[in-house]
């Protein structure tokens, strides 16, 4: 065998443009100097990765780096929609946070870089093809975010909350890799899906307590990174002490990247019979805990942390039907992987919108604050208001937020096709509980505020976040009437 390889520079073109983003904001940032520039080459970057990726992903699916029949890049259909997404994610967060740039808030060309450089992460996480690869692009997604999240100057809440995600993410980093080293061990091979046809059809290593250990570390390992309960303790007080921004990237492009890590173990490495129940305990503890605990929450972005420990739980549903025997026939495994990843797709968009919201509703460079900061925002704010409302209810999956309905239907349609009625039943359940907090938010943005205080100052929108805002309620809205097609690119 040769141990030259060929490349297939197309296939990595969307990696490229991800990485050449980070260094071009590097070199902008350096000679030209100028904040506006800098933004600008970061946005462009962006929206080039997006488009190349949707590009690249439209021919088909392309490998590279194969030994034989594996191959550490495969760039296929959920790729590009990986890759697409994280890249748009990451424009978005982008324009939300020029205001707090303008401001000094936080350094203009460290910021970008930073965030070039998870994006970049995000790419490559999609189209992962062995163990090594995927945790790498994980962690390259998750280690800007930890100075991200403490960037926030002369904030003792940022620098916590920063110490904080750094600390548990090498926890589970540490024990993702442990179980990654141990399943080399047993079966002496890190490709995904060599790990998978090994473990199919060698019974005596699926059989081994260090397989069942292995299995074990490496799912634990990336539940912390979407936050399935009970490894979730970390994101409600990170997200409140990041800038609003970077909270609303943790909330989108790092879950994303987690599910698509925790998706790609599952369905291509491990034993579906051995995965199934743990994700379907993770899902029921996930769903549960984290809509009830938000009931209580009267500060704005813990409430949507809290939320967001809920909507990972709906998430990591479609896969708990692998607990059952029905749930592993092939079409409803097939089924149940396009609804996580389709119901992921309709959750961070929607979480986009909701954080867009609370931006334009808050001073520059503040945080979330209360709810009561919220009060009556929608009078004074109509259609900042309105935009919000419309992410809560389509969050909470009632009307006229159908992409939120259409993705707790996909959820429980792909349980019931799985055979495991009694977790549709939990979903339903905790929709029922998640309906009480996004309805008393989006109510409260309507309720008439106190006169004795004086009408409250009016918040500037920069024309930046406005177009943020409206292209994130508009995608909202356009992907609840065409459900299908997410389902369809899902499904690839």
């Amino acid at each position: 065998m040769s141990a030259v390889q060929s490349v297939d520079s197309v296939a990595l073109l969307p990696a490229y443009l991800a990485a050449g983003t980070a260094v071009l904001v590097l070199i902008i940032d350096l000679v030209v100097a100028r904040p506006r520039a800098t933004v600008a080459v970061a946005a462009l970057g962006a929206l080039g990765t997006a488009v190349g990726a949707a590009v690249v992903g439209a021919g088909g699916e392309r490998r590279t780096f194969c030994v034989g029949g594996d191959c550490s890049w495969v760039f296929g259909g959920r790729a590009a929609v990986v890759a697409a997404v994280v890249a748009l994610l990451t424009l978005g967060v982008l324009g939300l946070s020029v205001p707090a740039l303008r401001a000094g808030r936080s350094p203009v060309g460290e910021y970008a870089f930073l965030l070039a450089c998870s994006m970049t992460g995000g790419v490559v996480l999609g189209a992962a093809g062995d163990l090594i690869t995927l945790i790498v692009a994980l962690e390259t997604l998750t280690l800007p975010l930890y100075v991200l999240v403490g960037l926030r100057r002369g904030s003792l809440a940022s620098a916590e909350a920063a110490v904080t995600f750094f600390v548990v993410s090498v926890v589970a980093t540490t024990v993702t890799l442990l179980g990654a080293a141990l399943l080399y061990a047993v079966t002496g091979s890190l490709h995904l899906d060599r790990l998978g046809a090994l473990l199919a059809e060698r019974a005596e290593l699926r059989d081994l307590p260090l397989t069942t250990a292995a299995g074990a570390l490496l799912l634990l390992g990336l539940a912390f990174k979407v936050a399935a309960v009970p490894f979730h303790a970390w994101a409600p007080a990170t997200y409140d002490g990041a800038p609003l921004p970077v909270a609303a990237y943790l909330s989108t492009a790092s879950k994303l990247g987690g599910l698509v890590a925790l998706l790609a173990v599952v369905q291509r490495a491990l034993p579906a019979d051995q995965t199934g129940p743990v994700l379907a305990l993770l899902a029921v503890l996930t769903m549960t805990v984290g809509n009830l605990v938000a009931l209580r929450q009267r500060r704005t972005v813990r409430l949507l942390a809290w939320s967001s420990v809920a909507q990972a739980g709906y998430i990591l549903a479609p896969l708990g039907a692998l607990a059952l025997a029905a749930g592993r026939t092939g079409e409803a495994r097939s089924a149940a992987y396009a609804a996580a990843v389709a119901y992921t797709v309709f959750f961070v968009v929607l979480e986009l919108a909701a954080f867009a919201g609370v931006t334009a509703l808050r001073p520059v460079g503040a945080d979330g604050g209360t709810l009561d900061d919220l009060r009556g925002a929608a009078r004074r704010h109509p259609w900042r208001g309105a935009a919000l409302g419309l992410a809560l209810v389509g969050l909470a999956g009632l009307p006229p937020g159908l992409a939120g309905l259409f993705a707790k239907v996909t959820v429980v349609r792909s349980l019931l096709d799985g055979g495991a009625a009694w977790l549709a039943l939990v979903v339903a359940l905790n929709a029922v509980i998640g309906l009480a907090y996004y309805l008393r938010v989006t109510a409260a943005l309507w309720a008439p505020t106190a006169t004795s205080g004086g009408a409250a100052p009016a918040v500037p929108l920069g024309g930046v976040v406005a177009v943020v805002l409206a292209v994130a309620t508009v995608a909202a809205v356009v992907l609840g009437f065409a459900p299908q097609l997410v389902l369809d690119l899902a499904a690839r």
